[in-house]
């Protein structure tokens, strides 16, 4: 059973910005710790971004100062704005739940089924 649907993945030319959505309806998400993954090399899945249930926000180097991560207040949802897009950025990206002190690491808790972002040179 799909608990978490993700959205707003594309195809947009380097430099481009984009807004990747998640919602769920049975996972209450600031509870839990938020997060962004997307396959990296010799990994299953690499953090994006994640977003603690306090609202403490880790990034991967990568992305740092280019995409922000956030939960829409009263909403059951959460957002990655991704700018300054570049071709390494392409990917499919998942959204994921896991208990709110659970590490960053590991394939853990509840994931969704991913939204493709294609980023041409």
């Amino acid at each position: 059973q799909v608990q978490l649907v993700e959205s707003g993945g594309g195809l947009v030319q380097a430099g481009g910005s984009l807004r990747l959505s998640c919602a769920s309806a049975t996972i209450i998400f600031r509870l839990n710790s938020m997060a962004w993954y997307r396959p990296a090399p010799g990994k299953q899945r690499e953090l994006v971004a994640g977003v603690r249930p306090g609202g403490s926000t880790n990034y991967a180097g990568s992305v740092k100062g280019r995409c922000t991560i956030s939960r829409e207040k009263g909403q059951n949802r959460l957002y990655l704005e991704m700018s300054s897009l570049k071709p390494e950025d392409t990917a499919v990206y998942y959204c994921n739940a896991r208990a709110d002190t659970a590490t960053w690491y590991g394939d853990l808790g509840s994931w969704g089924q991913g939204t493709q972002v294609t980023v041409s040179s």
